[in-house]
């Protein structure tokens, strides 16, 4: 398990409190989710793969845990390295833990030890952060408060306590607070459900059911138990509620890094108010298939959350900044993005306001011809000029020049019009043709009265089912071999090269060669020839016509630039650049062209060396994160049968003994 720095916001509340990953600390409970305390606490329970900045933080966070439980702690062991003295190890367990002395029985003090079980023992690790690396929660004692109360009033007498011990607690329990356990209180039940849900969008934390806060803690202590690299954030409000969420699986951490370059943010599920405000980073892998590479539950579309979310985003990922996001129309979400990624080109998603057309212009006359008019210049621009023109001729025709979507839609239209974004690159996640779409990735998982509960299950089965796609297509990339449908040789180039979705949408680039009528030259600038492709198309009503493409080439760069953008839009040439290629007796398509994350073995990745010298703790962070993916993937494939499960396990063994090996040279 690993943590990173925290995105702090600032909420309307103030300064909030936030908190990492619920298993670390502890909860103030209100029991009401509307923010009426009853003055209950509950810490969460300890969890092996907890992690802790120091051992003072450690030792308060089980100290506070045993104070709600009920019972008080004592250090058993402590481990110190010889020559610095430095602590290293220890086990901190009840104070019921053990048996009296034989010296200490006859003494008249009543007997207090019960041999309880109860403990936990932490080690410094190479992070150098306190890990918990075993957990015993069962006591076999009586446990409340009010014997906690007695013991402590007993052995701390008449004594105050000192001001650095209130503060050291009072941290303690700040840093720690998690999730709001829900106690079955649901505030004032006089609210229908309307005017609840209508009072939560005007409040500053989520608005969650009986239920959901203990679900989404057992699901994440399941999670850290099962996957080691799992992560989480929360983000709550100075009274304890749980105001924003976001977490991502190892999968998902080990995805963006290939994957992470184009991204996906989709706010489906929240913008159209669904039973849980949920978000998710969507990227597309070397398949063409939909990722995951994070998930979040945001309290609103306010700049606060959408703002906490892309900074816990990038914080799990290393700090990574997309070179492209899409993301459904909204100005708030435009300024959040200009805050966290300056560099990133933020661009709203065609498909999302295609599909709006019907709702929002279905009620004018002569609507079909309007729609007509709109699809036209969307998707057939090939110049800007071609696209104003279009969108002039269709204002002043169908009389809509006061029509305020439309009006809004074109003061926009530099983050939406393909014609405005040809130098944007999207890999595969433009939407730029028509009937293409930006899927939700929980689309068949999630409907409008889903609850979270129910979620969380559905959520690792459509994991699971993603995951399976994507090891069959990685199984039959390797392992099956294309059959050429044509004499070109790019067809051939490619198919040694390509996965086999992504060469299949290449192979009809390469077959649509033959659609395209001439190629010529127009004219030269240099060592820049503009050449011109006609291609026969289908238009309008099934009717065929020619439309005409420029495209650029520059044989001393080896660079080829065609007007329609396919390679940015999609990462693969188009027909019309492939023409101009063989036009010049080029047989290969120039390795530029050929983009790294659509190969076959795009993931099995050189991991270069570091240099001499010592490392420092970011590259440590680096290099587990690299073995990480690095052992992913051998145990992802090593579960494909039981011949790849031998394979695997003896792998890791054999590499295990090297490593011993480099330790046994060393000392």
């Amino acid at each position: 398990m690993e943590e990173a720095p925290l995105p702090s916001e600032q909420g309307n509340d103030g300064e909030c409190s936030t908190s990492q990953r619920g298993p670390d600390g502890a909860a103030a409970v209100p029991d009401d989710q509307n923010g009426t305390s009853v003055g209950r606490k509950e810490f969460v329970a300890p969890a092996v793969g907890m992690e802790f900045e120091s051992y003072d933080d450690a030792y308060n966070y089980y100290k506070c845990y045993a104070k709600e439980a009920g019972f008080r702690v004592r250090v058993k062991n402590s481990w110190f390295k010889r020559n610095s003295r430095e602590k290293y190890g220890a086990v901190l367990c009840c104070s019921s833990q053990g048996f009296k002395r034989i010296k200490d029985v006859n003494r008249l003090r009543k007997e207090t030890r019960t041999g309880c079980p109860a403990m936990i023992r932490m080690r410094l690790v190479d992070s150098r952060r306190w890990r918990v690396l075993e957990v015993t929660l069962e006591h076999n004692h009586l446990l409340g408060s009010k014997s906690y109360r007695t013991i402590k009033k007993i052995s701390a007498g008449n004594k105050r306590k000192s001001p650095s011990s209130a503060d050291a607690e009072e941290r303690t329990i700040k840093l720690y607070r998690a999730l709001v356990i829900d106690s079955g209180g649901n505030g004032n039940q006089s609210f229908s459900e309307n005017e609840a849900r209508s009072l939560s969008d005007h409040v500053n934390h989520l608005n969650l059911k009986k239920g959901d806060t203990q679900a989404i803690y057992n699901y994440f202590c399941r999670m850290q138990l099962t996957n080691p690299n799992f992560y989480y954030l929360m983000d709550l409000t100075d009274e304890g509620n749980l105001r924003n969420l976001f977490w991502a699986d190892a999968r998902s951490r080990a995805a963006c890094v290939y994957f992470g370059d184009v991204i996906y943010f989709d706010t489906m599920f929240l913008s159209n108010k669904y039973e849980i405000p949920l978000v998710a980073f969507v990227g597309v892998n070397h398949h063409g298939q939909s990722v995951l590479l994070g998930c979040g539950l945001l309290a609103g579309e306010t700049m606060e959350s959408y703002t906490w979310v892309f900074k816990a985003w990038s914080s799990c990922m290393s700090g990574c900044s997309p070179q492209t996001i899409t993301t459904d129309r909204c100005k708030i979400l435009h300024s959040a993005i200009e805050e966290v990624f300056p560099r990133c080109h933020h661009c709203f998603g065609l498909s999302h306001i295609m599909r709006k057309v019907p709702e929002k212009l279905g009620g004018l006359n002569n609507y079909d011809a309007i729609r007509r008019a709109l699809t036209k210049a969307v998707y057939e621009s090939l110049k800007v000029s071609e696209f104003e023109t279009a969108w002039g001729i269709m204002v002043q025709r169908f009389g809509v020049g006061d029509h305020e979507w439309l009006r809004a839609l074109y003061e926009d239209r530099v983050r939406w019009a393909p014609v405005y974004l040809k130098d944007t690159y999207f890999a595969g996640m433009s939407a730029a043709r028509p009937g293409e779409l930006l899927n939700a990735f929980f689309d068949k998982y999630v409907h409008k009265q889903t609850p979270l509960k129910e979620f969380l299950d559905k959520y690792e089965l459509a994991l699971q089912k993603k995951h399976r796609e994507e090891v069959l297509a990685d199984n039959d990339s390797r392992n099956s071999s294309h059959v050429l449908k044509t004499r070109c040789s790019f067809e051939l180039q490619l198919s040694k090269v390509y996965t086999r979705d992504v060469f299949e949408k290449f192979r009809f680039e390469v077959e649509e060669m033959y659609s395209c009528l001439s190629t010529t030259q127009l004219y030269v600038d240099g060592p820049v020839i503009i050449f011109l492709v006609k291609e026969r198309v289908l238009g309008e009503g099934s009717r065929r016509e020619i439309r005409d493409y420029e495209v650029l080439y520059n044989r001393a760069a080896a660079e080829v630039r065609c007007i329609c953008s396919c390679f940015n839009f999609y990462g693969y040439l188009c027909r019309h650049a492939l023409c101009v290629l063989n036009f010049n007796g080029v047989e290969e398509v120039p390795s530029k062209y050929i983009l790294p994350r659509w190969k076959k073995d795009y993931k099995r990745l050189y991991v270069p060396d570091q240099g001499p010298g010592d490392a420092g703790a970011a590259d440590r962070v680096q290099w587990l994160n690299q073995l990480f993916r690095s052992a992913l993937q051998i145990v992802e494939e090593g579960a494909i049968s039981l011949e790849h499960y031998r394979a695997a396990l003896q792998t890791f063994e054999e590499t295990l003994n090297r490593v011993h090996q480099i330790e046994e040279k060393q000392d």
